[in-house]
């Protein structure tokens, strides 16, 4: 059975370096939903690794400095957390409205959205959560699939938001979003991207059907492969800590580089010094990336329903416009705001993008539901 509890505040408060936002309680009304969809990308590197990353560092402060934007106060020891399974999950909440979920992508936290959640919370009820193998959620030794996600998602709107809710996901985040809402259309009203992880299948349609293992493979190269694979990802892990490789990475993924700063570096090493970190990226960068070809953005979005908005960053060097049109092209009941930005636009261009979210749902006319889901 699943359990919510909070983190007391803490008793200190240092400087923050990211902002979020509030809400206000729209007149309640039963609103029907629909939705599905579901795709993972496959080309995730050391870099998308790092990239997405955002944690918790100590600072409490409202107001960035830099942009003069509210921020969430960053608090080391967390926000909420629910019981999933026995493990532990972290998440935001705040506002009053209808329930918006947030994603972070590969490598991130619910901190990543620090420039989003307080201007979001004026109108409607935030949450940002980690996903399970990240942030301040556990690292459980699992084997990592697609539909552990999708099925924490899942059971977090069903156990914790409790009515039907917009998901919005960044990278994997977005996949995230897309297979939940394929799955379990009665619960998503609508699904927003951010240049999100996925791709489409190839002409034919057809998955890679080999032969079977033969015994040298079973019982002598694949062992051999195994051990090379722990000796390489090992080192790499060691080498994604690093303060000065992280901000490398980040700032060829920001094309503004402006908050690249000390709040997002040193919340991507907090989680990298968790028990069994290590252990997770290595599951994560072996079974779980080489199962992404199971899924596929046209076999998702076949079956989405519900309305779809694109925010995308034109200017990431991974995933490029082409994918958001192509999306558009495949599912037209998709909007595209297309961003002078990478592939974060949330935390690079955060009030383009806070602007371009808010009119879209403004258009969509949505109400605090009073069915449960």
């Amino acid at each position: 059975m699943s359990t919510s509890y909070a983190v007391p505040a803490p008793i200190r408060s240092t400087v923050s370096i990211n902002p979020l936002r509030h809400r206000f309680i729209l007149p309640q009304r039963t609103y029907p939903f629909r939705n599905k969809c579901g795709m993972l990308r496959r080309n995730f590197s050391l870099k998308g690794i790092v990239v997405a990353g955002v944690s918790v560092v100590g600072s409490a402060l409202t107001t960035d400095p830099g942009k003069g934007m509210e921020r969430l106060p960053l608090k080391p020891e967390g926000y909420d957390f629910w019981m999933w399974r026995g493990h532990k999950i972290h998440y935001v909440e705040q506002g009053e409205g209808f329930p918006i979920v947030l994603i972070h992508g590969f490598g991130a936290s619910a901190f990543h959205w620090r420039y989003n959640i307080p201007e979001l919370a004026k109108k409607y009820k935030v949450y940002a959560i980690d996903l399970l193998g990240f942030g301040w959620s556990d690292k459980a030794l699992i084997e990592y699939d697609a539909m552990v996600w999708r099925d924490q998602i899942v059971d977090f709107v069903k156990e914790i938001v409790k009515e039907p809710a917009v998901l919005v996901g960044n990278s994997l985040g977005g996949f995230t979003a897309l297979v939940t809402a394929a799955d379990v259309p009665e619960q998503i009203a609508a699904v927003v991207l951010l240049n999100s992880a996925g791709q489409f299948g190839n002409a034919s349609g057809k998955t890679d059907t080999s032969s079977e293992e033969t015994s040298l493979q079973k019982f002598l190269l694949k062992p051999l492969k195994e051990v090379f694979q722990r000796v390489v990802l090992g080192f790499l892990f060691w080498q994604a800590k690093k303060p000065a490789r992280i901000e490398s990475v980040l700032k060829s993924v920001y094309i503004n580089t402006t908050n690249v700063d000390d709040y997002l570096v040193e919340s991507i090493t907090r989680p990298a010094a968790d028990p069994n970190a290590g252990e997770v990226y290595y599951r994560l960068m072996t079974r779980f990336m080489s199962n992404q070809t199971k899924y596929t953005l046209d076999s998702v979005l076949s079956r989405l329903t519900c309305p779809l908005l694109l925010l995308w960053g034109d200017l990431d060097p991974w995933v490029g416009p082409a994918k958001a049109a192509r999306i558009k092209e495949f599912y037209p009941n998709t909007s595209i705001v297309n961003l002078q930005a990478g592939h974060c636009p949330h935390d690079e261009v955060p009030e383009e993008v806070n602007k371009a979210l808010v009119n879209w749902l403004s258009s969509l006319k949505l109400n605090p539901s009073l069915q449960t889901v």
